[in-house]
């Protein structure tokens, strides 16, 4: 789980410090292994070709970025197109949905065996409230996704888009009823509660600039006016060379 092994790279770290200048003459002296290669494109985000810094706007300016174009679900499969569930990334027995529970838990849940989830407790920001039982939303859904330019990806970016865990604005655990209500519509479609909309707009527009994701008129406009009643809000996000 994500959450422990951060806390277990920390209690090593010490001792990894004796070694790691040898080990990284070894590995610079090693070719990597066209394996290798595949299993880091496969899990990658946004294709990078270059190092880039990430970018703080206001988020008026933010909204300004964003690429206008049509949206078109011309062949959009879900299940086909961003897998069919869940995968566990990291390899340590968790899914993306129980790394993200995990993660987002107010009360945290029991786990046992092959990373089951018992009990636990989570606030759902969407409509405040306290739940049990939740799912998992992308905040700005696939279809949308799909819509907006991730039609163009290879199947395996768009897997990484549907579980991307390095950026905690992507999926959100909230209430059942929230995220069917909220389906795969965009700003100019659905809204959270009035007190967590501009919460909502931080995530919302560096997702799309993250990945280099349009936005149709109706959701440009939506955003803008939005966007007023948010005047002190800034955004990060890493952009795409």
């Amino acid at each position: 789980m994500r959450h422990l092994a951060r806390h277990a790279a920390i209690a090593v770290a010490t001792t990894l410090t004796a070694l790691a200048a040898s080990v990284a003459a070894l590995a610079a002296a090693l070719p990597a292994s066209p394996l290798e290669h595949t299993s880091q494109a496969a899990a990658a985000g946004p294709a990078r070709t270059t190092a880039v810094a990430a970018v703080t706007l206001a988020l008026r300016e933010a909204i300004g970025r964003l690429r206008v174009a049509e949206e078109d679900r011309t062949g959009y499969d879900r299940d086909r197109e961003f897998g069919s569930g869940w995968i566990d990334a990291d390899g340590d027995g968790c899914r993306t949905r129980a790394e993200v529970l995990l993660e987002e838990a107010v009360t945290p849940p029991a786990v046992t065996g092959r990373c089951t989830l018992t009990g636990g407790t989570w606030y759902s920001w969407y409509d405040d409230q306290t739940v049990t039982a939740t799912d998992i939303d992308h905040v700005v859904p696939l279809a949308e996704a799909w819509d907006s330019g991730a039609k163009q990806w290879t199947r395996d970016k768009r897997i990484a888009y549907a579980n991307y865990l390095d950026d905690p604005r992507h999926l959100e655990a909230v209430s059942q009823r929230s995220n069917r209500q909220k389906a795969d519509q965009d700003v100019a479609e659905w809204l959270p509660a009035e007190s967590a909309r501009c919460r909502y707009l931080t995530y919302w527009v560096p997702i799309k600039l993250t990945w280099d994701l349009g936005v149709d008129q109706s959701e440009l406009d939506a955003l803008n006016t939005l966007a007023a009643a948010c005047p002190d809000s800034d955004i990060t996000y890493d952009p795409v060379p």
